[in-house]
């Protein structure tokens, strides 16, 4: 059983990180490397994570400057010393067979990434998981493509487990907002084949008041800035995938306008942004693959921006968000 390393980024989770590492030191998969990064965080978690290491000679706490997950999670790659890694944010849990399960269908597959789906649990309780089941192997563009489309496939570096040679030459850009979506294409398109379980084993716990939930600001910009990158790397390795690319980028927009739905500022950037969707989003009215919620929504906002903004609230209240 090779050496995975599990590393953890930390930073003001002191109300979450005792969950977190329960759930990590109690893996049915044993041989493990904890990698605990206390980013600078200014609560207790970082000695929260020292009382751990104690008890448990497999967690290992470096302390640091604070840099952002980015930086932190890089700095988790340099001291890694497993054949394999993975990524768990210290305010989410895993179930105990997580990287069991994920080791199992690279041996399985004979293949150096795998994934797995997650659930979503909200603040008042509500939980949605993804996925239903099932495994199967996908090759590189396939698994890009319905990444492009949120076709249960994600961009989150966590919940997948990767051999340390995809990871070579790969780092999460530093000081951006929404990192993830930078990063995990590059390492799609450097596996020629990719294992991915349906099964949720990896849960997401959504806060309302974290830096990418909560008020927008102008730093959620970044997000615009991390699509486009990976469509611009995406469509010059895979030129069959420029309908998928044009959806993931007109949707980013959607994503970011959502955002700013109930700020009175950045008028300029609403209307940059909705006249983008306008251009882009007719080429979306014509792709079979869109999700149908992506025709909904371009048709709304192409008749009247008050309209879509009455249905997207509409549809946050009946999901109870």
């Amino acid at each position: 059983m090779p050496l995975v390393s599990v590393i953890v980024p930390v930073y003001k989770v002191e109300q979450y990180i005792e969950s977190c590492l329960d759930a990590v030191k109690s893996q049915t998969y044993e041989n493990l490397e904890i990698i605990l990064i206390d980013d600078g965080t200014p609560d207790s978690s970082g000695e929260i994570c020292e009382r751990y290491a104690e008890q448990d000679s497999r967690m290992v706490v470096y302390h640091k400057q604070n840099g952002g997950l980015s930086d932190a999670r890089n700095y988790g790659i340099d001291c890694a010393k497993g054949e394999y890694i993975t990524f768990i944010d210290s305010d989410d849990r895993v179930d105990i067979d997580y990287v069991e399960y994920l080791y199992r269908l690279i041996r399985k597959y004979e293949c150096m990434l795998a994934l797995c789906t997650h659930r979503i649990l909200y603040e008042n309780g509500k939980m949605v998981e993804i996925g239903a089941g099932g495994e199967e192997i996908l090759d590189e563009e396939t698994c890009l493509e319905r990444m492009l489309y949120h076709d249960v496939i994600d961009t989150s570096a966590w919940a997948k487990l990767y051999h340390r040679k995809i990871l070579e030459g790969i780092r999460f850009p530093k000081g951006k907002l929404f990192e993830d979506i930078g990063t995990v294409y590059k390492t799609f398109l450097k596996s020629k084949k990719i294992a991915c379980g349906y099964s949720p084993k990896y849960t997401y716990v959504f806060h309302d008041d974290s830096i990418v939930n909560g008020a927008f600001s102008i730093k959620k910009l970044d997000l615009l800035d991390m699509t486009d990158q990976m469509a611009k790397e995406v469509a010059m390795a895979y030129p069959s995938l420029e309908k998928a690319v044009n959806r993931r980028k007109v949707y980013a927009r959607f994503s970011t306008l959502n955002q700013m739905m109930n700020c009175r500022a950045y008028k300029k950037e609403k209307t940059i942004l909705i006249k983008y969707i306008r251009k882009h989003g007719l080429g979306i009215l014509a792709d079979k693959k869109a999700p149908k919620r992506d025709h909904a929504a371009i048709l709304l906002l192409m008749m009247n921006y008050g309209l879509y903004c009455l249905a997207w609230n509409v549809i946050r209240k009946s999901r109870g968000l």
